[in-house]
């Protein structure tokens, strides 16, 4: 087998991260913050030190405003829903995947926001000068994705985050395919708000989001129920961070995501020299093959994306064409990424995705490339 889904989720995990995972289910096996037993406390300061981990991960200093969510849609939704500001105006990108987008304009279809949809002037990347002509006197959040899941197509975060700081707006960012490839600063970068997705590229296991935000964003809860605090009131308590972790929370999986941040702090280096290494591989292979068009440019490569198709064959047919005969697992389709296959011109054809891991190999780029000929010379 040859994985390169990785955009979905990374499929090899670090040894690490699996031994955590089960010293979650075996060792940290109580609910924390819910009891003032040895075990219940045991687990909580394990839960706090990933909060630290976390915040040291993202360039900020406030644990408390790490939240644990279901998953990166999850946190999005916080973000979007939880500072939704009725008559405003909400900028976002022709980038954005459906969880930062359909949140959005659910708010628009109930009347709450309007939206306007900005797409880059420059190929490869969005700037701050695609954004501010369409700051109006109501806007209030600018929410982008970071780097797209379908070809890699990135921000320019800094310079945008500077704008909306000088601009008193919120800046939300998705980070779901770029945390693990680029390194994240929100207090330099001027990020309000921002989520992730740790089982893609930190290497941790599903079923966990991030969502973390700084001292601009006042977000309210979306769900409401037991937080282990304040009990007897029955309106939802106002520390975070509480209020927004309502039930249980994943424990095993916030372990896990401790050591996968550790993992992917101590080998940031290696593991994207070698992605890129990769990636640009196969991009450049492709770029040599005829009836391949490619969608990914080398500026953006070394995320370890990459879009392609076949000239007059569907993405998804492709896709299983190499599952079925050659064992190899890509992704095609639109990627619940609507608005960028509007932007492409591949809403009907969509788009063959290779997408790398630090687990994958040479060989398997190679092996992968030969497949793609051999389709490829049959149109």
């Amino acid at each position: 087998m040859i994985y390169f889904d990785n955009s979905a989720t990374t499929n090899v995990k670090p040894k690490e991260v699996i031994k955590s995972f089960l010293e979650g289910v075996s060792v940290y096996s109580a609910n924390p913050g819910r009891s003032g037993h040895k075990l219940s406390l045991k687990t909580s300061e394990k839960i706090f030190d990933v909060r630290n981990a976390l915040c040291e991960f993202l360039g900020t200093d406030r644990p408390e405003n790490i939240i644990f969510t279901q998953n990166c849609t999850d946190a999005l939704n916080l973000g979007i829903l939880g500072t939704a500001q009725k008559g405003g105006h909400i900028i976002c990108s022709c980038n954005d995947h459906n969880s930062l987008a359909r949140p959005i304009f659910e708010l628009e279809k109930k009347g709450i926001v309007e939206v306007t949809v900005v797409t880059p002037k420059n190929k490869n990347y969005l700037t701050a000068s695609d954004i501010e002509p369409h700051i109006k006197p109501n806007t209030y959040l600018v929410a982008l994705n970071h780097v797209s899941n379908v070809n890699g197509d990135c921000i320019n975060v800094r310079e945008i985050g500077t704008l909306c700081a000088q601009r008193c707006l919120l800046f939300l960012l998705d980070c779901a395919q770029s945390a693990g490839h680029i390194k994240i600063d929100m207090e330099r970068d001027h990020i309000d708000m921002l989520a992730l997705a740790p089982h893609k590229a930190l290497y941790a296991p599903q079923g966990i989001g991030v969502f973390a935000f700084g001292i601009r964003a006042k977000v309210l809860p979306i769900r409401y129920g037991g937080t282990g605090t304040e009990s007897i009131n029955l309106y939802q308590p106002l520390q975070y961070p509480e209020c927004l972790e309502s039930g249980t929370i994943a424990t095993p999986n916030i372990i896990a995501l401790g050591s996968a941040l550790k993992f992917v702090q101590e080998n940031f280096e290696r593991i994207n020299k070698k992605i890129d290494d990769l990636a640009t591989y196969i991009l450049f292979e492709l770029s040599k093959i005829e009836n391949i068009i490619t969608y990914t440019s080398a500026y953006n490569v070394h995320y370890g994306v990459i879009g392609f198709n076949i000239k007059n064959m569907d993405s998804s047919e492709v896709a299983s064409i190499l599952s079925d005969e050659y064992n190899i697992y890509v992704r095609g389709g639109l990627h619940c990424a609507g608005l960028k296959h509007k932007s492409l011109g591949t809403v009907e054809q969509g788009v063959v995705r290779v997408s790398l891991s630090y687990f994958n190999t040479f060989s398997e780029c190679e092996h992968f490339i030969k497949v793609i000929k051999k389709i490829a010379s049959k149109i």
